[in-house]
């Protein structure tokens, strides 16, 4: 079963359930997803697995970004909303890396790679990225490496 039916099937299960919140972010996921095929003309075939996992990436980092401007103004209504649509969201995507796992992975590479400074983070990061794609946030990843090359 493909991610994208799988959302379908759980929303029908929000549905049934009258679970509100849950059945919400399914609709607003799904909504994503079809406006991702339209953009690229796959309503035929519909996106990979990959793809919707992007899509739902996105939606993660401006539930975040909408979190923590709500936070800001005070909102503390808005935040749970966000959080508790956050915690749906996440549930679609692969288990995250920890940072010891990363500095693991940066640390083979940089060591493969002979690379020895802050001068050698753009070819660094090239060779981590695609090992930790979709399994860690890239911002994480910059920070580690710049740690382990003493940046």
């Amino acid at each position: 079963m493909s991610l994208r039916e799988d959302l379908v099937k759980q929303m029908n299960e929000a549905a049934k359930a009258q679970n509100k919140s849950r059945l919400g972010a399914l609709r607003n996921i799904l909504a994503q997803v079809k406006n991702k095929e339209i953009a690229l003309i796959k309503r035929s075939e519909g996106l990979s697995d990959e793809e919707v996992i992007a899509v739902i990436k996105t939606m993660v980092k401006q539930c975040l970004d909408s979190i923590e401007q709500f936070k800001k103004g005070g909102r503390q209504d808005l935040v749970d909303k966000e959080d508790a649509e956050l915690k749906i969201l996440q549930s679609f995507l692969p288990p995250q890396l920890s940072r010891d796992e990363i500095k693991a992975i940066v640390s083979e590479a940089v060591k493969s790679m002979n690379a020895s400074g802050p001068k050698d983070m753009g070819r660094v990061m090239k060779e981590v990225m695609p090992k930790v794609q979709g399994k860690a946030d890239g911002k994480m990843v910059n920070e580690v490496v710049k740690e382990v090359l003493g940046g």
